[in-house]
């Protein structure tokens, strides 16, 4: 299991590791001690084994040599690692962690299947797409980056709770949900900030996830607001976040956008502007393209911005339910089971 940095990599593959080890079979990961991964995988029960590597997109001139400096070390290091493990297959998320493992494993034969979650892939998938046995994407356009036959639309793995989310009618209030992720977003945060006065008196109850870092001051302000609802570091329950709001206001990383799929929410959705390849406004485009989602870009949501965003949806219920229908149809169901199975048939293994 290849691929680290982010949780948008390490939480797709950990579902498919799980999947593999209900079904008899040994995953190990390979990523780097500076990621996410370091934490969450040796926290789910899997093995892991790290390797110095790091980017070259979006990096200065001193990183890039760094980086292809290491390239040739670690993946020689990988590629004796899997001439020892002999593996019956490699699966790889993308990202830097990944490359070195999908060399070697190309140079070792072993058959790979990627999975990118984006709308448009990254580095790692777009250079390595010709050499793997299938590319499993969660749009299905993204489909055309890769050979003819070896792609198919399989969803990225969300957890079951969100597919389980009925439609919501909109009652006399509605519930909005602000969230930027784990560790917050700045623009989120200031934007719902400076839109409180012109949320006082209107029918809304805001739920709004800030990152620890930023919660204390927000919170004290908002207590002062005179709006309904609450400001939370972060949100153990998202699903149940979910099931309680009408409206989904967050940045477009493939994870969230998986999730609204999921839960057939409406959604505004905000790009982070600085992400690779400037995959985030990709995959909003996706949505806002078939009516599923509104799209406002980072430098112009102002709590302005996001008061006329949801005060204009408020006025007009039936839109907000053909939004959740069209989010709903980019729902696919099932993808970490999907991907363990191509896994098994790739490797020529069974349970």
């Amino acid at each position: 299991m290849a691929g680290g940095g982010t949780g948008g990599h390490v939480i797709p593959a950990l579902a498919v590791a799980g999947e593999l080890k209900a079904r008899g079979h040994e995953a190990f990961f390979v990523g780097t001690a500076m990621g996410i991964e370091a934490r969450l995988v040796p926290a789910a029960g899997f093995a892991i084994e790290f390797i110095e590597i790091g980017g070259l997109k979006r990096v200065g001139a001193a990183q890039i040599v760094r980086t292809l400096a290491q390239l040739p070390l670690a993946t020689a290091r990988m590629a004796a690692d899997l001439g020892r493990r002999r593996p019956a297959a490699v699966f790889s998320m993308g990202g830097y962690a990944a490359g070195p493992v999908m060399l070697a494993a190309w140079v070792r034969r072993i058959p790979m299947v990627l999975m990118e979650p984006n709308a448009i892939p990254g580095f790692t998938n777009r250079r390595m797409g010709r050499l793997v046995a299938r590319a499993l994407v969660n749009f299905e356009e993204t489909a055309r980056y890769f050979p003819p036959g070896k792609a198919e639309w399989t969803g990225l793995p969300v957890r079951p709770e969100f597919f389980a989310l009925g439609p919501k009618p909109l009652g006399n209030t509605l519930t909005l949900l602000i969230t930027g992720g784990s560790r917050g977003s700045r623009t989120l945060n200031n934007a719902a900030r400076e839109s409180w006065p012109l949320f006082r008196g209107f029918p809304v109850r805001i739920v709004h996830q800030t990152g620890r870092e930023a919660h204390a001051e927000i919170a004290r302000a908002f207590r002062a607001s005179g709006v309904e609802g609450e400001v939370v570091p972060f949100i153990e329950d998202m699903p149940a976040a979910f099931a309680s709001a009408d409206l989904v206001v967050c940045r477009s990383g493939a994870g969230a956008v998986a999730e609204i799929a999921a839960a057939g929410k409406p959604a505004v959705f905000v790009p982070f502007p600085f992400a690779a390849d400037d995959h985030q406004t990709r995959n909003a485009e996706v949505l806002a393209r078939a009516g599923a989602a509104r799209m406002a870009a980072d430098r112009e949501f102002t709590g302005k911005k996001l008061f006329e965003e949801v005060s204009a949806l408020a006025s007009a219920p039936e839109a907000l339910e053909r939004m959740g229908r069209a989010a709903r149809g980019f729902a696919r169901p099932g993808a970490a089971g999907r991907a363990a199975g191509i896994l098994e048939e790739v490797g020529g293994c069974s349970a």
